[in-house]
Parts: structure tokens; C-alpha cells; sequence
């Protein structure tokens, strides 16, 4: 083991590049949030962050598959190294893998202290805040992956952290950064972080077996199954009850409601999970959920921005 070259398209695997959306969605959220609220956007600081934050999830995803490979028991998940995990299956060179994801944590950590030098002292304080998160999610010696806070916290750091540094990258200078106004991210923010979280507990849902054999107890181990779908269908309501409201109270222009016809096909999907939950099978319809309130919000509330 240890032998191959990672090609094109193990390494988009690697870093789990079908994901990239529960990254790009929220800033671009944040975007949003700042031209029809405050009209100024710093396009320079902009596109610095969005190669750091794009480097630093490649990195979180690498880490992510190079802890579980690791650290899983050779008797215990000797058949999951080789046949699940993307190490195992593609016999890739783990100091290499290490190599590659400690490179790019290292360019987005460089690009993130310029933008510090830039902007100001609550950047650092919020980039800490997202790599701390982004190292424990899969290290340390009891990863949040594998705990009940999992799908909080990382619903949380890329659904509204991920925006509120948007936010700030284009307000430091203008406006005052208040309680009331990180009040009004985090509700315009909800949508997304609720279905970031809805992701990953669909994960957690499908994957319940594997994980008792990691020693993994996540929310799902507690509260079963079957509660588990209902917390997972309860995501969504409460994501675009947070757009609703967001919209009520001037934040969002009225366009946006227009992202609520993702209801329809967002409740087929959850069906669809509530039925089968098998990885292979029906995982993919919260990556669905995911990509189709991306695509609707982004496109509803851009339009609220350029018409009147």
C-alpha cells in the first residue's frame, strides 16, 4: 500500500469536491446579504477569501479521510480501510496525503493572516474560531464527527461562519459590526446551516452500523433512527422558517420567497430518506436538498438585488 499517484479524479474524490457547495453557497449568501443591505462590495478581499476558505475545506476533507484512516482499528475496520475509506481503496501514500492537506491548510492559513493585516483583529479571532473547528471535526482525541454536537458545529462554522467573514470582509470599514447585526447573519444565514446540518446527519443516518464499529457515537446512536429522520426533516422547517422571517424583517428582499418552491422536490427527497436509508442509495437526495436550496435561495435573492 502506499504506492499510487493520485490522479485527477481520485484527488476530486479526496476532497470530496461534490461538497464544495456547503462552502460556496454560504459566501455567496454572504455576498448577497451585503449588496442589498449595504451596497458595497471589497471584490479584492473577496476573491483572497474564497481561495482561502476553498483551500482550508479541501484541507478539513483531506484531514477528514486521513484521521478515519488512521485511526480505525486494524481488526476492528480492517475491511473498511481497504474497502470504504478513499486511502485504502486507492492504496495512496499517506504521508503524502498528509503532505497535500498540511500545504493547502498552510496557503489558506498565509492568506488568512493577510486579510488579518488588512481588516483588523475579529478576523483572526473568527478564522481561529474555523480552523480549530475544521482540525477537531476529524482530530484530536475525540473528533466531532463522532460525537452528538457533529452536525452542529459544522452547520454553524460553514453555514454562518462562512458568511458572517463575508460580511465582515465588506463592512469592517463602513458599518458598525454589532450584536444586532451578527443577529441578522446568522437568521439570513439559517437556510444554509440547516441544510448543511441535514447533510451531515443524513450521513450519520446511513452510515449508523459503520459507525458503531468506529466506536463512533453520534447523534444518531442516541437518539435512534427514527428520531434521527424526524430531526433531519425538522432541519429544513426550521431553514426556511429562518428565510421567512429573514425576509419579513427587511434583510432579504421579497424575491427571495421564490426559493420556496424548492419545497416540493426538498420533501420528495426526505421521503425518500425516511424509506431507505442506504449510503449507496439514498444519500444522495440530502446532497440534492443541499444543491437545489443553493441554487434556489442564490438565484431568488440575486434577483432581489438587481430588480426592483
Amino acid at each position: 500500500m502506499g504506492e499510487n499517484i493520485v490522479t485527477l479524479k481520485v484527488f476530486l474524490e479526496l476532497v470530496e469536491i461534490k461538497a464544495k457547495i456547503a462552502s460556496v453557497w454560504p459566501f455567496l449568501l454572504g455576498l448577497i446579504f451585503v449588496a442589498a443591505n449595504f451596497h458595497h462590495l471589497n471584490w479584492g478581499l473577496n476573491a483572497l477569501f474564497f481561495i482561502a476558505m476553498l483551500l482550508f475545506n479541501m484541507a478539513v476533507d483531506i484531514n477528514d479521510n486521513y484521521q478515519d484512516y488512521t485511526k480505525a482499528d486494524d481488526t476492528q475496520a480492517a475491511e473498511w480501510k481497504k474497502h470504504t475509506n478513499i486511502i485504502g481503496v486507492h492504496h495512496l501514500n499517506v504521508r503524502g496525503i498528509f503532505a497535500l492537506m498540511a500545504s493547502f491548510a498552510v496557503v489558506a492559513a498565509l492568506i488568512g493572516l493577510y486579510l488579518v493585516w488588512v481588516t483588523g483583529w475579529p478576523l483572526l479571532l473568527m478564522g481561529l474560531f474555523c480552523f480549530l473547528i475544521g482540525y477537531l471535526y476529524a482530530g484530536g482525541p475525540k473528533p466531532l464527527s463522532g460525537t452528538p454536537t457533529g452536525e452542529f458545529f459544522a452547520g454553524f462554522t460553514m453555514g454562518f461562519m462562512i458568511m458572517a467573514i463575508t460580511v465582515y470582509l465588506n463592512l469592517y470599514q463602513t458599518h458598525a459590526l454589532t450584536f444586532a447585526l451578527w443577529g441578522r447573519v446568522l437568521l439570513a444565514s439559517g437556510v444554509a446551516v440547516m441544510a448543511i446540518a441535514a447533510l451531515l446527519l443524513a450521513n450519520n443516518i446511513c452510515d449508523a452500523q459503520e459507525d458503531l464499529a468506529l466506536n463512533r457515537t453520534t447523534i444518531v446512536y442516541y437518539l435512534g433512527k427514527r428520531r434521527a429522520l424526524w430531526l433531519f426533516a425538522g432541519f429544513y422547517v426550521v431553514g426556511y422558517l429562518a428565510l421567512v422571517a429573514s425576509v419579513l424583517i427587511g434583510d432579504l428582499p421579497i424575491w427571495s420567497l421564490l426559493a420556496l418552491v424548492s419545497i416540493v422536490p426538498v420533501t420528495r427527497n426526505v421521503r425518500g430518506l425516511f424509506a431507505v436509508q442506504v449510503k449507496k442509495e439514498t444519500f444522495i437526495l440530502a446532497v440534492r436538498n443541499l444543491g437545489i436550496l443553493a441554487l434556489t435561495t442564490v438565484v431568488a435573492e440575486g434577483l432581489g438585488v438587481f430588480l426592483p
